[in-house]
């Protein structure tokens, strides 16, 4: 991620004026292609704080800005931890009223990663808990690390409930019932569980090196020249937005979006190359 120089805020490539930062960097960013890779940093759980929260929610936006990245990936640092959610210590220490707007900022930073017109993929490279996965969550996909770790939402043993989207979240993705049993037990499951109950959308198998490289060429099928960034993007509008609109008003939504599509240099290419038997070869116009 951009730095400021000699206290000055400098412009990223694409306009956006950086932060300015001088404190710990708990937040990696770099691009490989055209996915960029955003990637939790704090040992030995990669638990987070409200700077974490702010570098994060300044890396979503460099991803959201920069037109060269079509496809965002989110993992966790190290081979244990994606992350094991927010930081207790930091939690003890403030009051109240903080951590009501410390969940209240976390909310929105997570719903830049479902309104970002880009595809999100969470690789979960280690145990995913608490905040952790209602991180995960956020993302449009879950790939994780086959025996990595657990995964759940264990915040009633601490008196309180998941506070960071957990509760709507889960629901969505496992139904009320099952959603309510495992929040309220606070049991955590395997990779193998949460694949069957579509937590997750599948399980790659290997090293954690094996891992890195095997999301890295799974983010890069959504990509320019293999895919329509573009109608990858809006499907994915289409979708975040349109389940939460009665079905009439999401099917113009879904109707708008098409029409966007059908202009762009993209479908135009698709159409053609359907027509010739050839390959598609996109270029994100």
């Amino acid at each position: 991620m951009s730095t400021t120089v000699n206290g000055a805020a400098q412009a990223t490539p694409f306009g956006r004026e950086v932060r300015a930062f001088d404190g710990k960097r708990v937040i990696n960013y770099w691009k490989d292609g055209h996915v960029a890779f955003v990637e939790m940093d704090d040992p030995p759980a990669n638990t987070y704080t409200h700077e974490m929260m702010r570098q994060l929610d300044d890396a979503i936006l460099d991803a959201r800005f920069d037109t060269d990245v079509e496809v965002i990936v989110l993992t966790g640092k190290g081979e244990k931890f994606f992350s094991a959610g927010a930081n207790i210590g930091m939690l003890n220490q403030v009051t109240p009223e903080f951590k009501y707007m410390f969940c209240l900022h976390s909310n929105e930073t997570l719903q830049r990663f479902e309104q970002t017109p880009k595809l999100v993929i969470a690789a979960l490279n280690g145990h995913c808990v608490g905040g952790g996965l209602e991180i995960a969550m956020a993302a449009d996909l879950r790939i994780a690390r086959k025996d990595a770790g657990k995964i759940g939402l264990p915040e009633v043993a601490l008196g309180v409930l998941p506070g960071t989207g957990g509760t709507q979240r889960l629901a969505r993705l496992i139904g009320k019932s099952r959603a309510i049993e495992m929040m309220t037990t606070g049991k955590t499951v395997s990779y193998e569980q949460a694949l069957e109950w579509g937590m997750i959308n599948d399980l790659f198998e290997g090293s954690a090196q094996e891992f890195r490289e095997q999301i890295t060429n799974y983010a890069k099928q959504f990509c320019s020249p293999n895919k329509a960034p573009m109608a990858v993007g809006h499907i994915k509008r289409s979708v975040q937005t349109g389940a939460e609109l009665p079905l009439q008003d999401a099917l113009a939504l879904e109707r708008e979006l098409q029409s966007l599509l059908f202009k762009s240099e993209d479908a135009k290419e698709g159409l053609a190359a359907y027509n010739e038997k050839r390959v598609a070869r996109f270029k994100n116009k």
